[in-house]
């Protein structure tokens, strides 16, 4: 049995490599534009295919396959390769693609330099693009391709993006990002880039005219993004690519330079396992609650009880297609809350013990209606929620102790006041009584 185990171990490995799945399903809608062709993104349907993700392909303007039917989203992915189009079927409207987040749908949509109904739904993501018609431009490094085909190099140490990545050739239009906690930036552009109209200049007019044009300040620099992500309250995730070109086969085997070929493909790979929830996907399994000492949760709990609580968290592994125990959150937090957190600490991994995080802690000395709450949101890892709620009672009659050694001082002047009535009294009642005396001029009776 164990020689048997260990060959199919390496086997089911291999396959998942080739088989990457989604933690939400493997059904993929692509609406193509009539102006692209499919040949031209070959390698990358290629690539999604291979991993077992089923596309199906759809004209912007065709009726069917319908996105939603009888109010139920019917793929669990979409991608919107139509930067162009102006004219969609009816139920391909901003209101329905925002729909489709909310019944947990992924969205990739890529954009354009031209005036489409994406360009107005992108400002509803705190996405701000510059005026129609200026896509980003850089004239360095120097090279052989147009000012507005540039080689961006991927952030470094991103937990989404693959590190040690050549530069990615991009071609497009950037965005400002507002100040929406959701975003989740994947490229930013080029410090010496900029966007502006005049692809053809040859000094530092086209920065002045792109600062006009603006209205939204200058549009040049790194504070500029070219695929930022949005993930919603409910976890679904959207990315938004400033150009449909990243995703060609004409990028993915273009060099950066001789012999170097560039990180398309791989950017392009990360950016999908990011947006179909493969990458950086946590739950948390179940989360106990019981007295120190105990074993079993209690209906109420009383002021003062040293609780335990603990949670049990862990990470989907889109090779095995399965959730693993996962202890790599450093800062989670447990609150204890009526109305304001009462108490907020660090709730850590427990040593040992994979995807067990743990911590004793004593209940604040007031009764009410408490609740137990994880609320764990950072940016490109799914939001960790968790509410339980426990009532906190005073103790029972029987449950006071007997003496309370803050009472002490009045425990002995009440033991000392009793004890000294009680001397004055033995002495008054003890003590000899003693005849008066009578006067020599006293008759006697």
């Amino acid at each position: 049995m164990r020689f048997l185990r260990g060959l199919l171990l390496p086997l089911v490995a291999l396959v998942g490599l080739a088989f990457a799945r989604s933690s939400t399903g493997d059904s993929v809608l692509v609406i193509l534009d009539p102006s692209l062709k499919r040949d031209d993104f070959s390698i990358f349907f290629n690539d999604l295919e291979g991993q077992g993700y089923k596309l199906t392909f759809r004209n912007p303007k065709e009726a069917e396959p319908q996105i939603i039917k009888d109010e139920v989203a019917q793929f669990a992915h979409v991608i919107l390769f139509s930067p162009d189009t102006k004219n969609y079927a009816s139920d391909i409207t901003p209101q329905s693609l925002v729909s489709l987040l909310n019944k947990n749908t992924n969205l990739l949509l890529a954009l354009s330099t031209k005036q489409t109904p994406l360009t107005s739904l992108a400002a509803e993501f705190s996405l701000i693009l510059p005026p129609p018609g200026t896509p980003l431009i850089s004239h360095f490094p120097q090279r052989d391709t147009p000012a507005t085909v540039i080689p961006v190099e991927p952030p470094r140490g991103h937990s989404i993006v693959s590190s040690n990545l050549p530069p990615v050739w991009f071609s497009g239009v950037p965005q400002a990002l507002g100040n929406n906690p959701m975003l989740v930036p994947l490229l930013k552009a080029p410090p010496q880039s900029f966007a502006s109209d005049a692809d053809s200049d040859s000094g530092a007019d086209a920065l002045v005219e792109a600062a006009e044009k603006g209205g939204e300040g200058l549009w040049a620099g790194s504070q500029l993004s070219l695929v930022t992500g949005f993930q919603t309250l409910n976890n679904a995730r959207a990315t938004w690519v400033g150009g449909v070109d990243l995703f060609k086969d004409d990028f993915f085997n273009k060099e950066v330079s001789s012999g170097k070929p560039s990180g398309n493909r791989q950017f392009a790979r990360d950016v999908t396992a990011w947006t179909f929830q493969e990458s950086q996907v946590l739950r948390i399994d179940s989360v106990e609650h019981h007295r120190v000492n105990e074993t079993l949760p209690r209906e109420t709990y009383t002021i003062n009880d040293r609780v335990t609580y603990t949670a049990y968290i862990s990470k989907y592994n889109p090779q095995l297609d399965i959730w693993e125990p996962y202890s790599g959150i450093k800062d989670m937090q447990l609150e204890f809350t009526m109305l304001d957190p009462h108490i907020r600490t660090t709730l850590p991994p427990v040593p040992g013990e994979p995807g067990k995080y743990s911590l004793t802690f004593r209940v604040p000395d007031r009764h009410g209606v408490f609740k137990f709450v994880i609320n764990h949101k950072r940016k490109g890892q799914t939001y960790l929620e968790s509410s339980t709620v426990v009532p906190v009672v005073p103790p029972r009659h029987d449950e006071y102790p007997r003496f309370l050694s803050a009472a002490w001082p009045y425990y002995a002047g009440a033991f000392s006041t009793s004890a000294a009535f009680v001397i004055f009294v033995a002495l008054w009642l003890g003590g000899e009584e003693r005849e008066p005396k009578r006067s020599k001029g006293a008759k006697a009776e």
